[in-house]
């Protein structure tokens, strides 16, 4: 909250000088531009960026947070699938599949070589 004040303030001092820059005798607009960008926006961005570096590694430790219980999650998952498969190869009653369907004429049967 503190930052965004600060922010705000900086800018509106800069922005005022570029006013009074572009509306002096001696001043130009683009004296003004080059004011408001090099004493303004440039600063600022270099401060943000520096002080919102503990808000990025939380954002990042949460992502990486929330991607390792993916992980987990899937991997539980896959355990659960897995003995599932085990429990129906016991019991293929068990299992959610439908039962296999008889070969089909074109396809040849498959036997022992003579």
């Amino acid at each position: 909250m503190v930052l965004i004040l600060v922010v705000l303030a900086w800018i509106y001092v800069t922005l005022m000088m570029a006013v009074a820059e572009a509306t002096a005798v001696n001043g130009t607009v683009l004296g003004a531009v080059v004011t408001f960008v090099l004493y303004g926006l440039l600063p600022i961005s270099i401060i943000v960026y520096i002080f919102s570096t503990p808000a990025r590694k939380r954002a990042r430790k949460a992502r990486e947070a929330m991607a390792e219980r993916q992980w987990h999650a899937a991997q539980a998952a896959t355990a659960s699938t897995d003995q599932e498969k085990a429990a129906s190869a016991v019991d293929p009653d068990r299992s959610s599949q439908p039962t296999a369907s008889a070969e089909s004429a074109l396809v040849a049967p498959v036997r022992k070589e003579p």
